[in-house]
């Protein structure tokens, strides 16, 4: 892939095509993370004197234009963050789009209304993905896919649109794709793996292929109490994936084969119910009782996570160790972020829920070493997968 620092944009169209998918309550934005990681390379582009294109998702509207999913409340943060005037397009290739992008000066701003307005952007179809894409490139000279965040999707805007413009990958991609080559390709060891959220579905192609990677596998999150109910342990009305127990028996026999270490929570905080304000007590896994459900990992798990990660020189991190958003339950996932703040190691914290979980949390950014801003394109790498943003990059 090259970089945007090899494209000649003075005075050019550039589309950018960023990840803007923040969440909303209502018009208001409650982590402004992702348009925070995107103004860096869209800042470089108006410096050196671009007319910059840019255009994003927001949400699934599935192809109909959805009010609540609109990006104008987007728009008037990267404004802010910028420090520029952002034109904001009210449709993504029509009337609107096309005047504003005709109005637009060197060095100026300008943002698409949602991709995802558009049913081209997401078919199946490639002729109608296709024929979308066409629409989006009469309206730049130049691409550039600066959105990490859905490089592992093969939508118009990520894997057609780059193939009909000249085109490079943003600042941000070349920055995501070096910190998972050095995941992937020589960690420094001991190399431990961080893995919570809700389903074990989600994760199962990463973990087949880290546990020929890693040295160490730590499980907590929802997804834990299969691993516990495929050792026999009750589990009570906790997430459960009864599908996926003859999966994670053989992950656990692959594990003790390979001698990669997959450590499991000793306690949880078993809670009556799925509430913030739900009375908890905190029980061994080999003891939760039949009526409670373990909303976060216990104090003895977090003392046993921190102390597997304290030797560590490599870590990775997806998925929160509990129900984080609710205060009494976001303890687990703040004792792994803190046992990274406080490590030696590259640390990397892989985007989603995690992500959201550190800025939630509070804990200083800066304390890891890097936090991806895709988290479903981030697992589909260390899987091992082709990425088709990425594929479409380096044609």
């Amino acid at each position: 892939m090259i970089g945007i620092d090899e494209l000649d944009v003075k005075g050019r169209r550039v589309f950018v095509r960023a990840d803007l998918n923040v969440p909303l309550d209502g018009e208001t934005i409650t982590d402004d993370g992702r348009i925070r990681a995107s103004v860096p390379t869209i800042k470089k582009l108006v410096e050196r004197g671009a007319k910059v294109v840019v255009a994003a998702h927001l949400g699934r509207p599935k192809g109909s234009v959805t009010p609540k999913y609109s990006l104008a409340p987007v728009s008037r943060r990267l404004a802010e963050l910028l420090g520029e005037d952002v034109a904001f397009a009210t449709d993504v290739v029509g009337e609107s789009a096309q005047s504003v992008v005709a109005g637009l000066q060197d060095g100026q701003v300008a943002l698409l209304e949602n991709l995802r307005f558009e049913p081209g952007e997401e078919s199946k179809d490639d002729a109608v993905r296709s024929e979308f894409a066409g629409k989006l490139a009469a309206l730049a000279e130049l691409y550039v896919g600066d959105g990490f965040g859905a490089v592992h999707r093969k939508h118009a805007s990520v894997y057609d649109l780059p193939k009909r413009l000249p085109h490079a990958a943003g600042d941000l991609v070349l920055a995501e794709v070096e910190v998972l080559r050095k995941l992937t390709e020589d960690p420094a060891r001991p190399y431990v793996v961080v893995l919570g959220g809700a389903k074990v579905s989600d994760k199962l192609g990463v973990i087949a292929n880290l546990l020929s990677k890693v040295d160490r596998l730590l499980i907590g999150g929802g997804m834990a109490y299969t691993f516990l109910k495929s050792q026999g342990h009750e589990v009570g009305k906790s997430l459960l994936q009864e599908d996926q127990i003859d999966q994670v028996k053989g992950f656990l026999e692959e594990a003790a084969s390979r001698g990669v270490e997959l450590v499991l929570p000793v306690d949880v905080l078993a809670a009556t119910e799925f509430g913030a304000d739900a009375p908890y007590e905190v029980v061994d896994t080999t003891a939760i009782p039949a009526d409670r459900e373990g909303l976060d990992i216990g104090p003895r798990t977090r003392e046993l996570f921190a102390s597997k990660l304290a030797d560590a020189q490599t870590v990775f991190w997806n998925g929160p160790m509990g129900v984080f958003e609710f205060d009494a339950f976001s303890g687990g996932t703040r004792a792994v972020a803190e046992a990274l703040v406080n490590s030696k190691a590259f640390t990397v914290v892989g985007g989603g829920d995690s992500a959201a979980a550190v800025r939630r949390l509070g804990l200083p950014e800066d304390g890891f070493s890097h936090i991806s801003t895709g988290g479903g394109a981030s697992l589909e790498y260390l899987e091992g997968k082709t990425l088709p943003g990425l594929a479409a990059l380096e044609e």
